[in-house]
Formats: C-alpha cells, sequence, structure tokens
C-alpha cells in the first residue's frame, strides 16, 4: 500500500497533469494562467525530489545514489530547460512524452517514492514535512533564444540511454 510520501508527490503528479490538459485544452492557444501554475508546480515538485528525496536517499544509502535517480536527473535537466522559453505546442508535446516516461519511474512498482519510503521508515513523516517546507519556485519570465533551444535538444537527447 503506497505511503504519505508516495499519495502526496502522486497527487502532485495528477494536479500538474490537469495543469498541462488545461493549458493545451484550445488546439489555437495555449492557456497563459495554467501554463504559469504548471512552470511553477513542475519546477517545485523537482525541487521537493531533488533537495529533499534524492539528497535522503543518497545519504541512508551511504553516499550511494538509487539507481533510477541519474535518469530522474537527466528527466528533471529535459524538463527545467523545456520550462525556460515560451511555450508551443511542440515544446508542450515534447514535456508531456518525458512525462509519460518518467511519473512511472517515481510511481510504479518499485519507483523512487516507494523506496524513498522504505529507506525513510519511521522518519516518513519528518520527511514528508521537509517536503512540504520547500517554498514556492520564483519563476523567471519565459526566455527565447536560439540558444536555449539547443540547449533544450541536448537536455531531451541526453536523458535518452545510447542505442
Amino acid at each position: 500500500m503506497p505511503g504519505p510520501i508516495f499519495a502526496f508527490l502522486a497527487d502532485d503528479h495528477a494536479r500538474l497533469d490537469a495543469l498541462l490538459t488545461r493549458a493545451t485544452a484550445a488546439p489555437d492557444r495555449i492557456d497563459a494562467e495554467a501554463y504559469r501554475e504548471l512552470r511553477a508546480g513542475l519546477l517545485r515538485h523537482i525541487a521537493m525530489e531533488e533537495k529533499v528525496l534524492f539528497a535522503d536517499a543518497r545519504a541512508r544509502r551511504g553516499g550511494e545514489h538509487l539507481p533510477v535517480t541519474r535518469q530522474l536527473h537527466a528527466d528533471h535537466a529535459a524538463i527545467a530547460s523545456i520550462l525556460v522559453p515560451p511555450p508551443t505546442h511542440a515544446l508542450i508535446a515534447t514535456l508531456r512524452q518525458i512525462l509519460v516516461e518518467h511519473n512511472p519511474l517515481e510511481e510504479g512498482p518499485g519507483g523512487l517514492y516507494e523506496a524513498c519510503e522504505a529507506l525513510a521508515g519511521a522518519e516518513v513523516p519528518a520527511l514528508l514535512a521537509r517536503m512540504h517546507a520547500i517554498p514556492p519556485v520564483r519563476v523567471a519570465e519565459p526566455l527565447d533564444e536560439p540558444r536555449i533551444h539547443e540547449h533544450i535538444a541536448r537536455m531531451v537527447a541526453a536523458r535518452t540511454p545510447a542505442a
């Protein structure tokens, strides 16, 4: 049975998915308010995982990362880079595809959330409190330059294991 960390973060995934759906509901435009909320929410979610979950799991494993962490770091880097320029339907489609592949690594059986809860044991409530304490992320205005799109392409390519 999923524990409180799983429930909290899976619920946040559902909230973010709803914002993504709302942002792209109209085929001819992107809902700016929903997208702003999505950007801020995704960046805070990533911060909770990177700063709290990954760090805690690594500390409990004597400095060794969970095996899934490498892929999740790469996914987070790609997601964060996609959120830099103004949104387009093409960028959002890439974001959606990454999330479709990413979320099961966290929520699936034996995924990140389950592993972190097992490692934390009786300290799950304290770990959850640390995640709740992560403040909202200050989100800069979108920036659109060719170098940003080149960076996005590199980050997306880096998350895909070499064939």
